[in-house]
């Protein structure tokens, strides 16, 4: 596996460490129950694999990479995420990468395996596209516009470790 994405797997597994099935369905506040659980931040993750790997494969298709081109203001987020690792907070998330109010609890170590398989199927993909496409711009994403594939890597890291200081939060608040 590329190592950013490696970084991001043992980072997502060391926050859900120790987590039974109850303990990731806290919520940062009992109070606020529009906030997502800890097992709705990674299900959330998960599924931005899931829309990455729906993109890849499109790409994959075509058999090559988007001709689009980043506006300014997506080429000034590129940099403030990808090279900065900055992620802005408070942004809502796309409706395709919400997760379910509802589902099966699952233990810390459940969910990590889950992001695990979901990292190693865009590892993949990814390497094949690289191979494919080189170092340009290969696939677009809904806000930062056509991203490499190393972009694409380091998106995946900044944006997984903006939502795992939702779980350290979590976690400090309700001591788990």
């Amino acid at each position: 596996m590329d190592p950013i994405l490696q970084q991001l797997q043992r980072e997502i597994a060391i926050s859900l460490q120790g987590l039974d099935a109850t303990q990731t369905q806290i919520r940062p506040s009992t109070a606020n129950p529009d906030k997502w659980s800890i097992q709705q931040i990674v299900q959330h993750l998960i599924l931005t694999y899931a829309n990455t790997e729906i993109a890849i494969n499109g790409r994959l298709t075509k058999g090559a990479p988007t001709r689009a081109q980043p506006t300014l203001q997506q080429r000034i987020r590129q940099y403030a995420v990808t090279s900065l690792g900055y992620f802005p907070g408070g942004r809502e998330a796309p409706s395709p990468v919400c997760p379910p109010d509802c589902s099966l609890p699952l233990s810390g170590e459940e969910l990590s395996h889950k992001a695990a398989v979901g990292l190693a199927r865009i590892d993949q993909l990814f390497a094949q596209a690289e191979s494919l496409f080189g170092s340009r711009r290969a696939i677009s994403h809904v806000v930062l516009g056509p991203l490499s594939i190393y972009q694409w890597r380091r998106f995946h890291l900044i944006h997984g470790r903006h939502h795992l200081r939702q779980i350290r939060a979590i976690r400090t608040v309700h001591r788990v």
